[in-house]
């Protein structure tokens, strides 16, 4: 009776686990039915085309560029760009410094990025408005009123009797027309006075400034002799037979004919030698072929 207890329960529990097993599997079926059914009945993305593309870019231009949809447009892509899709919202700015240049970006797994080149069209220029008091065209044309005379005119001051005398300066000119390379004499100048408005001031006052000096260009009779127009001239040559006075302003002077043994100006010391002793000297040039002993 025992055994016979133990074989129903066994049967029993196998057709119960087995049962178990059957609703399980049946389950995994229905659901796994269930989510295909689900899935297939779920709406697709809508494909990027050219055209979505264009419209996303346009209302962020609208927003971000406040501009009016009459105001820009879009040149056309090759037609040999695809549009690829984009599983996150793209992603729009100007990288560059103008706003003729767009880009946009999808920043999601395929990860594109296109260039749209923007077309801004120039506001309608505004219309001028008439003014509030417009002028009549009569009164417009009407040249200006004249200014009214002074009551008072200004006094006119008299003339001076007695104008201010013309500041002069004395200059020294050439009697004649001195040649480039003259040396000048007191018998060749003349001091005289002109008027100091547009003198140089490096005009020449004193005949004893330029006396034995050489003109370097050719200066007109009358016209102010300048420092740059004269330089010291050579009075004693090499080989020249110059007169040597010695003693001078000591009661007594001894001249003597000696040579020269190199060039000297006015004030230069220079060497000599006597001809007949053969005796080296030094002097100093005083004047043409004239020097004084040391």
């Amino acid at each position: 009776m025992q055994m016979l207890c133990h074989k129903a329960l066994a049967r029993l529990a196998a057709r119960h686990q087995w049962s178990c097993v059957c609703r399980a599997a049946l389950l995994g079926v229905l659901v796994v039915l269930g989510l295909g059914a689900a899935m297939a009945q779920a709406p697709a993305d809508p494909p990027l085309t050219q055209e979505t593309l264009l419209k996303e870019v346009g209302a962020w231009m609208q927003q971000t560029q406040q501009l009016s949809p009459g105001q820009f447009d879009f040149a056309p892509l090759d037609s040999r760009v695809k549009v690829q899709p984009c599983d996150r919202p793209l992603v729009m700015d100007l990288p560059f410094a103008t706003r003729e240049t767009v880009r946009v970006r999808c920043l999601g797994a395929s990860s594109w990025q296109l260039y749209l080149r923007a077309i801004i069209k120039n506001p309608a220029p505004k219309q001028a408005t008439a003014p509030a008091n417009p002028v009549p065209a009569i009164a417009a044309n009407l040249p200006p009123p004249a200014p009214a005379a002074a009551a008072n005119p200004p006094a006119v001051a008299p003339a001076s009797p007695n104008p201010a005398p013309v500041a002069r300066r004395k200059v020294v000119v050439g009697t004649q027309l001195l040649r480039a390379g003259t040396v000048l004499s007191a018998a060749l100048l003349q001091e005289t006075e002109q008027a100091a408005t547009g003198l140089d001031n490096s005009a020449v006052t004193s005949i004893k400034d330029v006396e034995n000096a050489e003109v370097v260009r050719d200066i007109p009779a009358g016209t102010p002799l300048r420092s740059y127009d004269v330089r010291r001239a050579i009075l004693v040559k090499q080989g020249q037979l110059v007169m040597l006075t010695i003693g001078q302003g000591s009661g007594f002077a001894i001249v003597a004919r000696v040579e020269a043994l190199q060039d000297g100006r006015m004030g230069d010391q220079i060497r000599l030698k006597n001809p007949e002793s053969g005796r080296l000297l030094s002097g100093v040039v005083t004047g043409p072929n004239a020097a004084k002993g040391l």
